[in-house]
């Protein structure tokens, strides 16, 4: 009986196509960049498109290099946020050199090239929405 309970579970995983799910990012304010890697190499892998419809930031930009181009759309209310990593240390948050070197070497060569334009990654916050992103990144049906 557990046999075929097993054989059926791996038919039915078998009949769902792979890449058939769309992950949706809406408000996700970054974290730690270690968990945004795992998260997307098994997005990656998953076979799944994302769809951006609203706040990508921080570590959540990783995106933008972990999935290829055709697997990314953008809403109108999709915005990106830039800024450099940083670690929670007693004193205050302070700039991470390591980690903004990880998360600029994820980005795409236009993305990287839009950065630079808008000051680079400092501590100030800059944003990629509207047409800019839309120029970059197709449109979600």
């Amino acid at each position: 009986m557990k046999a075929r309970v097993v054989f059926a579970a791996m038919l039915l995983m078998i009949s769902i196509p792979s890449g058939s799910a769309t992950v949706r990012i809406s408000d996700d304010h970054g974290g730690r960049i270690g968990d945004y890697l795992a998260k997307y190499q098994a997005l990656r892998l998953s076979g799944e498109r994302v769809a951006i419809d609203g706040i990508c930031a921080s570590a959540c930009t990783m995106i933008l290099g972990a999935l290829p181009r055709n697997r990314i759309c953008v809403t109108p209310q999709a915005t990106l946020q830039f800024h450099a990593a940083w670690d929670s240390t007693p004193g205050g948050n302070q700039v991470s050199s390591a980690g903004s070197r990880l998360l600029w070497s994820s980005y795409p060569h236009d993305v990287r090239n839009w950065i630079s334009r808008h000051g680079g990654l400092g501590l100030r916050t800059i944003y990629l929405r509207g047409p800019e992103l839309s120029a970059m990144y197709p449109s979600c049906r």
